[in-house]
């Protein structure tokens, strides 16, 4: 426990100015890009005219310095004042919190099932080496199916052709949403399968051979309960960053999954802003994924260290 606590006391300063740094320099990215919202309005609108957009510019504070911009908006965020979104008309923390929530749920789905079919693919390769290399080839294949094609195919098969479950969107008031997270969970889970599959082979394979395994199997424990109770615990730490590693990519890289099935997410919400120039909402998406990324990646060195307290000293 006391080890926990010093990782988390040390990671969380750390994590404070890894956003820092990170908005600074989108912020600053952002902020030398030619135009700005006011005059894309413009361009929308012609009937603006030139004393308008000085009165908008100065409305929104763009007729600053970009270091003073970016001192009132981190001091609105410290206040958690998080703006608007020009793009939705909408408090961005409106915004923002639904399409997070639909991607931690879509993602979250998707990694538990890829890790628990990759594991076990994995014990069953490490178990019997005659499944080694099925086991390999279905793993060459998850990593060589581009996952867009895969969810096209999905959607084809499952909802055009057998009518069993819908192409995209979400549920209406009512239905149960379990039915429309299939397709899009099962295109994410199976590409990132085939890791977890490789990685569990591979060390299950070298806990088995470990002494205290052979000792173990002497003494007549079962070939399952070495596996699970013996092997297992000690494989798991490779596998735990794996899993913090792609939970953090895929909360901003599930952008295609949540495009093809026509999911509001943070990664299409992130695109979207970025398309749409609503450069406030794309900063804040931008920290909030990279926020979940180290939060998640923290979570897994602490359960790495419940799991073998060894790392911790």
């Amino acid at each position: 426990m006391a080890g926990a606590l010093r990782l988390a006391a040390l990671r969380l300063p750390q994590i404070a100015l890894t956003l820092l740094l990170l908005s600074l320099a989108a912020w600053f990215a952002i902020g030398l890009m030619p135009g700005d919202p006011v005059s894309l309005s413009l361009m929308a609108d012609p009937r603006l005219t030139a004393a308008d957009v000085a009165r908008l510019r100065a409305l929104h504070g763009l007729d600053q310095p970009l270091t003073e911009r970016y001192l009132a908006w981190g001091a609105g965020l410290l206040r958690g004042e998080f703006g608007y979104s020009r793009l939705f008309a909408q408090p961005a923390v409106a915004v923002l919190w639904p399409a997070l929530l639909s991607t931690l749920v879509l993602v979250g789905a998707a990694v538990l099932l890829a890790a628990l079919a990759g594991t076990g693919l994995g014990a069953l390769a490490a178990l019997s080496p005659r499944w080694r290399r099925p086991v390999d080839l279905l793993a060459l294949l998850a990593q060589a199916v581009p996952g867009f094609w895969l969810g096209i195919l999905l959607i084809i098969l499952f909802a055009v052709r057998l009518g069993w479950l819908p192409a995209g969107g979400l549920p209406a008031e009512g239905e149960s949403p379990l039915r429309y997270l299939i397709l899009p969970v099962a295109t994410l889970a199976f590409g990132q399968m085939a890791a977890y599959a490789r990685h569990a082979a591979t060390a299950l394979s070298a806990e088995l051979r470990r002494p205290f395994i052979t000792s173990a199997r002497a003494r007549g424990a079962g070939e399952g309960r070495l596996l699970w109770h013996h092997a297992l615990p000690n494989a798991a730490v490779p596998l735990l960053t794996l899993l913090a590693l792609d939970a953090g990519a895929l909360v901003s890289g599930a952008l295609v999954t949540e495009t093809l099935f026509a999911r509001p997410g943070m990664g299409k919400l992130l695109y979207d802003a970025v398309m749409g120039n609503d450069y406030n909402l794309a900063l804040l998406a931008l920290l909030l994924v990279a926020l979940v990324t180290m939060l998640a990646t923290l979570a897994a060195d602490l359960a790495q260290r419940w799991i073998d307290p060894r790392l911790g000293e």
